[in-house]
């Protein structure tokens, strides 16, 4: 076998790699998103102090969508979220998998450390490219039936570009986003990757069952991967849910005239939430709807991940030390 036969057949193993990662992100992504649609639309009402919502709390607020609109409402702005949910997940799960086999090994065999920077590096990876379709769907979501603004994802995106500033517009609490992914996406991977290694270490017997083609012999069952996705998602939205309010009242700030102060920047944004809000009604709005969200999101997102790999044939497994 020549070396340019061999230099292809990496070329090829590295393309497919890259390929098969993608698609088991982006489905991840889509399914995960999916579930929790109608909890995320109430929390972006919840955090953004919508003049119909505010004496609501999670269930209140989700019976008076199905009253005052419809059921399918809840999922109002899906459309929107699986535009940008396909590229963003499959991007961020496929640059972790990258960023994680280039820094494997430097902070030592056994430090942990590697993934929550292969984690934050992936997560500000996604979103620098996906941004504008979150600010879109953020708006989207937004809208009460009677009162719409735009009348999709092209309108939207058109409107903002054109009459609140450009590209600036679509990616306005984009900073507050960058500050927040770090710490989000950092533990998100790191706390996955930290409990699965735990489980294969120290408990194969109730959360693995062996197989062959992995690392180590090992793949984590079901209610393993279920119970270490929920409880890194638990971790990594209790440290960055502030930056995440923050976001939201940025993106939101043009909607109407009340809110166009929040519009003016991070630090201001994020002390004009305090003063006029405080901490838990402020900062902290909307926190129990996203536990509610965040954890069943996560947890299915990284169990379709790595479900979607081992049917890809992509090792799922860890070496265990």
């Amino acid at each position: 076998m020549t070396s340019n036969t061999m230099a292809l057949k990496t070329e090829n193993k590295k393309y497919e790699f890259v390929v098969k990662n993608l698609l088991a992100g982006g489905i991840a992504g889509m399914i995960s998103k999916t579930t929790v649609a109608p909890l995320d639309r109430i929390k972006i009402l919840l955090q953004a102090h919508n003049r119909h919502h505010e004496s609501h709390g999670v269930f209140s607020g989700l019976r008076h969508i199905i009253k005052t609109e419809s059921p399918w409402a809840m999922y109002k702005g899906n459309g929107a979220q699986m535009v940008r949910i396909f590229p963003y997940a499959a991007t961020q799960f496929t640059s972790f998998e990258l960023y994680k086999r280039y820094l494997d090994g430097v902070f030592g065999a056994t430090s942990h450390i590697d993934k929550f920077i292969a984690g934050a590096g992936a997560g500000l990876t996604a979103v620098t490219l996906t941004y504008p379709l979150d600010t879109i769907r953020a708006r989207l979501a937004f809208q009460i039936s009677g009162e719409h603004v735009y009348t999709g994802i092209a309108h939207a995106a058109v409107t903002i570009f054109k009459e609140e500033g450009g590209t600036r517009a679509l990616y306005r609490g984009f900073i507050p986003t960058l500050m927040g992914m770090v710490p989000y996406a950092g533990l998100s991977f790191y706390c996955f990757e930290y409990l699965k290694y735990g489980c294969m270490k120290y408990l194969p017997n109730l959360t693995c069952n062996p197989c062959e083609k992995n690392t180590g012999g090992l793949v984590l069952i079901l209610p393993a991967k279920l119970i270490c996705g929920g409880l890194s998602g638990a971790v990594a939205q209790s440290v960055s849910y502030p930056l995440d309010v923050t976001r939201r009242r940025m993106q939101l700030a043009l909607m109407n005239p009340q809110t166009q102060k929040f519009a003016e920047g991070m630090f201001s944004t994020l002390k004009l939430i305090y003063n006029e809000n405080g901490v838990f009604k402020g900062l902290y709005r909307g926190m129990s709807i996203n536990y509610l969200r965040a954890i069943p999101m996560v947890a299915v997102s990284f169990t379709t991940y790595e479900t979607c790999k081992q049917i890809l044939n992509l090792d799922t497994g860890l070496q265990v030390k």
